[in-house]
């Protein structure tokens, strides 16, 4: 009866129904394939697209399975939630939100994957100064405009916060181009949807 009182609820409030898959991304791939997660109504965030995630997973498929990961710029979780429906063994979640840390933090419980992750409500610049323990996986997805690129990536660069041959993803304004890379880094793969531009780069050394 629960279950049949939610379809006519949903039948009837197709509004309600819009407004909730707007805020809310779908898991593409994975053991969490199908998987709806909702996330906080904010202005700043601005979740990577379902076709934007699936390429580039399609591009990290050899090396997601048992990864570290770390999505520095949590938002929706997106990127690290994609990565643990994937095989990931542990991911790290970093927002500067509490309302964000606190919605990633009820999503992994309501996944059973609690266990597998952190999340940690500070800024990208703050966790950056904590003890390194080096990833294999790291998203950068910071909001648009902001100019956070520039400070992150030398950061993440001079304490190795990526392991060699780890993979550092970077999304970004079409407009900006490719970010330039630290010394020992190498562009792997980049693509262009609609106003995003999204980057692969690997560690070299």
């Amino acid at each position: 009866m629960r279950n049949f009182t939610r379809m006519i609820a949903g039948v009837a409030n197709p509004k309600a129904r819009a407004r909730s898959a707007r805020h809310s991304i779908r898991i593409v791939g994975g053991a969490w394939r199908g998987r709806r997660i909702p996330f906080p109504d904010l202005p700043e965030l601005r979740p990577t697209p379902d076709r934007v995630r699936e390429t580039l997973f399609n591009w990290l498929q050899p090396f997601t399975g048992g990864a570290r990961c770390l999505d520095l710029f949590a938002g929706s979780g997106a990127l690290g939630l994609e990565a643990l429906s994937r095989g990931a063994c542990e991911a790290v979640f970093v927002d500067r939100s509490a309302q964000v840390a606190a919605s990633v933090r009820e999503q992994l419980a309501r996944l059973g994957a609690g266990h597998r992750a952190s999340v940690h409500c500070e800024a990208a610049e703050d966790y950056l100064r904590a003890t390194v323990v080096p990833f294999d996986l790291v998203f950068l997805d910071p909001p648009f405009r902001a100019n956070a690129l520039a400070g992150i990536l030398p950061a993440l660069a001079e304490r190795a916060w990526v392991v060699a041959g780890g993979h550092l993803y970077l999304e970004s304004e079409r407009a900006a181009g490719a970010p330039p890379l630290p010394a020992g880094w190498r562009l792997v793969k980049s693509k262009f949807a609609g106003e995003v531009g999204y980057h692969l780069a690997r560690r070299e050394r």
